[in-house]
C-alpha cells in the first residue's frame, strides 16, 4: 500500500511523536507491523526518497525507514522504532538535503558527521550502531521529524527564501515539460 505524503503545513508533520508501543499499534491499525513497514518502504521508494518517517504519512508512530538504495551501504534497509542518538561527533559536515515533505527543495544543512544511535528494529529488538556519512545524515533528518522539526527550520529566512525561488523555477520547468509531452502525445 502506498501512503499519501502530508503537506508541510499539516500539524502531524510538525508534531513531536510519543514513543512507539506495539499494543497501541495493534489497537489502531488493521494491517500487521510487517505490512506497515513494507508500505513505508514502498511509499519512500515511490516518491524517490532514502528516508521516510511515519508522521510524514500521518501515522502517529515514533518510527522511520531509510536506506534501500543500491548505492548506499549495498542497499541495506533500516527500520527504526523509538530512535535515539546516544553520541554525536564534534566534527560536522555541511551538505545539501532534500525532504519528501518539500519536493524540489534542497538546503545546505550542517550536521554532525557521525552518530552513535539506538533503535528498535523491525522485530522490535534493540540495536546500537555507529553511523557515518549519508546514513548518519539521513538518520538525523528522520529523527528531527520524530521531534516535530523540519529541515527548513535549520536555515536562515534568507537562505530558505532563495532556495524556495529555485524550487519554484524547477517546478515550473517540470510542469512545462509535462505540458509539452502531453500535447505532443495527443498529436
Amino acid at each position: 500500500m502506498i501512503y499519501e505524503l502530508l503537506p508541510p503545513s499539516d500539524i502531524r508533520v510538525l508534531s513531536s511523536i510519543a514513543p512507539f508501543d506495539i499494543e497501541t499499534f495493534k489497537k489502531q491499525e488493521k494491517e500487521s507491523l510487517k505490512e506497515f513497514i513494507d508500505s513505508m518502504f514502498e511509499t519512500m521508494v515511490k516518491y524517490g526518497g532514502i528516508g521516510l518517517s511515519a508522521n510524514q504519512v500521518g501515522k502517529p508512530y515514533r518510527m522511520f525507514v531509510m536506506g534501500g538504495h543500491p548505492e548506499i551501504h549495498k542497499g541495506k534497509k533500516w527500520v527504526c522504532f523509538n530512535p535515539e542518538i546516544i553520541e554525536e561527533s564534534k566534527q560536522t559536515t555541511r551538505l545539501k538535503e532534500g525532504c519528501l515533505t518539500f519536493p524540489f527543495l534542497f538546503l545546505d544543512i550542517e550536521r554532525p558527521s557521525a552518530v552513535k544511535v539506538k533503535y528498535l528494529d523491525e522485530d522490535l529488538k534493540e540495536q546500537e550502531e555507529d553511523m557515518i556519512g549519508i546514513v548518519s545524515r539521513c538518520y538525523q533528518h528522520e529523527l528531527d521529524h520524530m521531534n516535530g522539526l523540519v529541515f527548513t527550520e535549520k536555515v536562515s529566512k534568507f537562505k530558505l527564501d532563495f532556495a524556495m525561488k529555485k524550487r519554484n523555477k524547477e517546478i515550473k520547468r517540470v510542469q512545462e515539460l509535462w505540458k509539452q509531452r502531453t500535447e505532443s502525445s495527443k498529436k
